[in-house]
């Protein structure tokens, strides 16, 4: 049986455990709760998690100017997807500590009036989510089965604690708003993995550093190695420009074994007559 795409969502969101809620639930987000488990975590409905991404991905798409729209996620472990949602989207991030003043201050150095604000959690962004309300600024944010829905306009039921999560979360809202643009479709579909959306651990990153080190060390250290004798006025290949031979050989009649050199004739006195050795010394054939 062939699976269609939004059983293939579910089933990741259901791998990245999106279903999950907390032991604690308002009375705003009992609708979106398929059941209560037995140690007393509220499961949610990811059919109605589905829609509510399909519904936002619309609206999102809607706006014509993708800078209009401003990602915040203050929680760590969303801080990666919301950049890569950016990324992605062409919308603007806005990742760590909430400025306050950023949406209602004109004044302000990093002073923003986008269209639309998509929350991370909206018990940590509760500043941006005030400020959206004075400025009229429409909300869609993930929001847990403890989460206030005050000043949200679209509340997205999910998991957004878990690291793999959020980033599950952010990875399927942007590839439905590419599949609305017409950026991807099903003969050129996305090869962005789920894995660039979820938050690294500080250690791991150490880990893969520590782990490259060694070996581009070791590539550098092999063709800075210097050759015998280069470091001694000889060149890659052994040769010496000034003559001389290496430290500790040989050179010339020097290196056979037993070898006696002659001694230099002596300079014949001037006006002497040249005296020629007889034939007979060479032998019978001269």
């Amino acid at each position: 049986m062939a699976v269609t795409m939004k059983e293939n969502d579910i089933q990741n969101l259901l791998a990245a455990q999106c279903h999950l809620g907390t032991k604690n639930c308002t009375e705003h987000m009992e609708r979106y709760v398929y059941r209560r488990r037995n140690d007393g975590v509220f499961v949610f409905n990811l059919e109605k998690t589905w829609e509510k991404l399909q519904m936002a991905a619309r609206i999102i798409v809607a706006i014509e100017n993708p800078q209009d729209i401003v990602a915040i996620s203050a929680r760590p472990y969303g801080q990666r997807g919301v950049l890569k949602f950016a990324h992605y989207t062409g919308a603007n991030s806005i990742v760590g500590r909430h400025t306050p003043g950023s949406f209602t201050n004109q004044m302000q150095k990093g002073f923003q009036e986008p269209r639309l604000l998509i929350i991370t959690d909206p018990r940590t962004d509760h500043q941006a989510i005030r400020e959206a309300g004075y400025m009229n600024i429409p909300v869609i944010a993930f929001c847990d089965t403890d989460s206030d829905l005050a000043g949200v306009d679209i509340a997205i039921p999910a998991n957004n604690k878990g690291k793999h999560a959020i980033g599950m979360l952010y990875w399927l809202l942007t590839r439905m708003i590419l599949q609305m643009r017409g950026t991807v479709s099903t003969s050129n579909p996305w090869d962005v993995m789920v894995d660039m959306f979820f938050y690294r651990e500080p250690e791991e990153v150490k880990e893969a550093e520590a782990e490259q080190e060694p070996a581009e060390a070791a590539e550098a250290g092999f063709g800075a190695a210097q050759l015998p004798g280069e470091g001694e006025g000889y060149d890659p290949y052994g040769y010496n420009p000034a003559g001389e031979p290496a430290t500790g050989f040989a050179a010339g009649f020097d290196a056979a074994v037993g070898f006696e050199a002659a001694a230099a004739p002596q300079a014949a006195a001037p006006g002497a007559p040249i005296e020629y050795a007889a034939p007979e010394t060479f032998g019978s054939q001269f």
